[in-house]
């Protein structure tokens, strides 16, 4: 099957989305922990960093990658006119 220039703009712009995304994700789960002791200077609402995005800062990252991921792809999705449809 061939594919058209425009399913392939779209999946570029899938993939470049897909891979910024992750990097937020590889950012608040892996780099934050590697400098836990030298970010723990920084003070949240009376919490060490690290301490805060161990415990609630990365979850509530987490949350808004997959919301902002969900919204741009319904987004890119009408915009190629590959949506669902309204149901």
């Amino acid at each position: 099957m061939q594919l058209s220039e425009k399913h392939h703009e779209y999946w570029r712009k899938n993939l470049r989305l897909t891979a910024v995304l992750l990097a937020i994700w590889f950012l608040v789960t892996f780099v934050v922990i590697y400098f836990a002791p030298q970010l723990n200077n920084i003070v949240i609402m009376g919490f060490p960093f690290a301490f805060y995005m161990g415990a609630q800062g990365a979850l509530i990252i987490y949350v808004l990658v997959i919301w902002y991921y969900a919204r741009r792809m319904n987004q890119l999705d009408k915009e190629y006119g590959v949506h669902e449809g309204d149901e």
